[in-house]
């Protein structure tokens, strides 16, 4: 065993100050764990200062004060660790959830939204803005630090952006061009500029560079530009207003041509999907009533969002479905049946409006070929 002489372990506590380390609490551990490797490991007879520098290597990746780093971490950060974990944690369950979730829609098995909203949700809320706390613990340079928030919102962005177009939620081209514009704009200069100056990382930010902007390429393609959408929305608008027009027709037509009067069951349902009918109009334009396909635009709203602020209308839904359900088992074999709207609030509202147009014209059509039967 070696005995370190009072020279050599001022050397080492000297040594341990220069290579960055400031605290004296820590300088006498390290100085203590030091001096038992070096007496324990070194022969009575060995080269002091050749198996120290060895030594020392073995306590650090890079520089020494990265102990002291790690140690200031710890003592203001008292829940690093844990929340080390459960940023993995989560980050591994949201990758899963979101990956099934995907495969899921792809095969069109249930549950595929559920498994794509819970893993946008834990990325989104919960692992990136855990990556985002350790990440700016670890950096002392604002700058870093900057760039790791403007990276950390960006990506949020871009995933609930990707998620509101999934499910066909309203304001997911507003989000994603939002993503894209910190992206492109803010994120990517600031990383580029930042790490393309310091020769150690400037091949990787390079490369990093390149695959930002290639998965920013490939988001774009699911973003509407705003004239796009305009025309879209135009073009829906159009058709709902032109079905509805030939449904105003054929139910003046009906009305001449037959003079009965419609079945309880028949004229319910035409009450109920008028109803239903004046009051998406409402809720998506303000009006209740599409007078013209010009200056009433109807968007990309969700039919199943307005349905779940009334109650009322909920119920009034499910009534509907269940007096279709009656009137089909009265119809005879010549007669159409009406399909059901069970899937109402997973449409848009022009799909919705449609729907009970197109549900309102059967019941106008079977009622025609009632009459031309007798």
């Amino acid at each position: 065993m070696y005995n370190l002489t009072d020279q050599q372990i001022e050397f080492i506590r000297n040594d341990i100050s220069a290579r960055g380390v400031a605290m004296v609490s820590l300088q006498h551990d390290l100085l203590d764990h030091v001096c038992c490797v070096v007496e324990h490991g070194l022969e009575p007879d060995g080269d002091f200062e050749a198996f120290y520098s060895s030594s020392i290597r073995t306590f650090f990746k890079d520089e020494l004060r990265e102990i002291e780093q790690e140690t200031i971490t710890l003592l203001t950060f008292k829940h690093y660790y844990f929340m080390k974990k459960l940023m993995l944690f989560t980050g591994t369950v949201s990758t899963v959830a979101l990956t099934a979730g995907l495969i899921f829609k792809f095969m069109h098995w249930p549950g595929a939204a559920i498994l794509i909203f819970l893993g946008v949700i834990l990325l989104s809320l919960v692992f990136l803005p855990l990556l985002f706390t350790l990440k700016v613990r670890e950096k002392q340079n604002t700058k870093d630090k900057v760039i790791i928030g403007i990276g950390t919102l960006a990506g949020i962005c871009i995933s609930f952006s990707v998620l509101f177009k999934i499910m066909h939620w309203p304001f997911a081209n507003m989000l994603g061009i939002i993503a894209l514009g910190i992206t492109v704009f803010i994120f990517l200069p600031f990383y580029f500029l930042s790490g393309i100056r310091n020769p150690e990382t400037k091949v990787n930010t390079i490369v990093s560079s390149v695959l930002i902007l290639y998965a920013c390429s490939l988001l774009l393609v699911l973003i509407r530009s705003p004239k796009a959408s305009m025309e879209v929305f135009a073009a829906e608008t159009e058709s709902v207003y032109r079905s509805e027009r030939i449904f105003k027709e054929q139910e003046k037509l009906t009305s001449i041509l037959v003079k009965s009067e419609l079945p309880s069951d028949g004229k319910n349902i035409l009450q109920a999907c008028e109803e239903l009918k004046t009051y998406l109009v409402q809720c998506e334009t303000g009006i209740p009533e599409i007078r013209d396909s010009e200056s009433t635009l109807i968007t990309d709203g969700s039919a199943g969002e307005y349905l779940s602020r009334s109650p009322e209308i909920e119920k009034k839904l499910v009534a509907l479905n269940s007096e279709i359900g009656r009137y089909n088992q009265s119809l005879s074999a010549k007669q159409q049946k009406v399909e059901g709207l069970s899937k109402l609030d997973d449409r848009r509202v022009s799909q919705a409006i449609n729907d009970l147009i197109q549900a309102q014209m059967v019941i106008l059509q079977n009622q025609s070929t009632i009459a031309l039967n007798n």
